[in-house]
């Protein structure tokens, strides 16, 4: 069995901030747990508008707390987001997501993420990124 905090995954090398300032993300399951997946508890801050897209990845986010929308660039269709909210990018969809409030999400990325990850020039999760250690 594995038992993570967030509280303590935050206070060590799990947490990750995005250079551009956007957002910061918890990483508390990752390619390195042998689960398939990785879970992240991911806060946007408010004000953030960014494209992602991500090409090696699916992802799925509830919403926990907070507010703010997500547009889908191939159709141009803009779903709000709030607290109990799923959104499931499902076909790689391209996207922005904007918060007006800072958003606290919970995430799930399959193939898991190894740790470091941050977007790329595109928008998206390298494959080969570097591994945090448990």
């Amino acid at each position: 069995m594995i038992v993570r905090n967030l509280q303590d995954a935050e206070q060590s090398n799990r947490r990750i901030v995005s250079p551009d300032g956007n957002w910061e993300s918890t990483r508390l399951l990752l390619k390195s747990d042998n689960m398939g997946f990785s879970f992240h508890i991911t806060t946007i801050y408010a004000g953030a508008d960014f494209r992602m897209h991500y090409q090696n990845h699916l992802e799925s986010v509830y919403c926990m707390s907070g507010s703010g929308e997500v547009e889908t660039l191939a159709d141009n269709r803009v779903y709000p987001i709030e607290p109990g909210t799923l959104y499931i990018l499902d076909k790689h969809d391209e996207h922005i997501l904007r918060a007006t409030s800072e958003m606290k999400m919970a995430c799930v990325f399959n193939p898991p993420l190894s740790g470091k990850e941050v977007h790329n020039a595109e928008g998206a999760y390298e494959l080969d990124a570097e591994e945090i250690s448990a």
